[in-house]
């Protein structure tokens, strides 16, 4: 199971952003994700993993969960960080 021990979400101020906000995730005290994206979406916001622009225009993870339940997991404790950002900005 896949223990993440902090999160770190850095609100974007521009008002009409797609990009809401960008987090880093700790994973059991010894391993970083930064760049995890928070975009706003046509259905709500979402998450995207770090990627990198290819020479070919297209964008390929750099880092990335393998299963839906690691996914998800990832989705929850961002989200729940970002919710804390935006009331403390409030």
């Amino acid at each position: 199971m896949l223990n993440i021990t902090d999160v770190r979400v850095r609100l974007v101020k521009k008002e009409d952003a797609k990009l809401k906000a960008v987090a880093s995730i700790v994973i059991d005290d010894c391993f970083v994700i930064h760049d995890i994206k928070i975009i706003e979406g046509t259905e709500g916001n979402f998450i995207a993993m770090p990627s990198r622009k290819t020479p070919d225009g297209e964008f390929k993870d750099i880092a990335h969960p393998i299963n839906p339940e690691t996914r998800e997991t990832i989705r929850q404790k961002v989200f729940e960080a970002y919710e804390v950002a935006l009331k403390e900005q409030a």
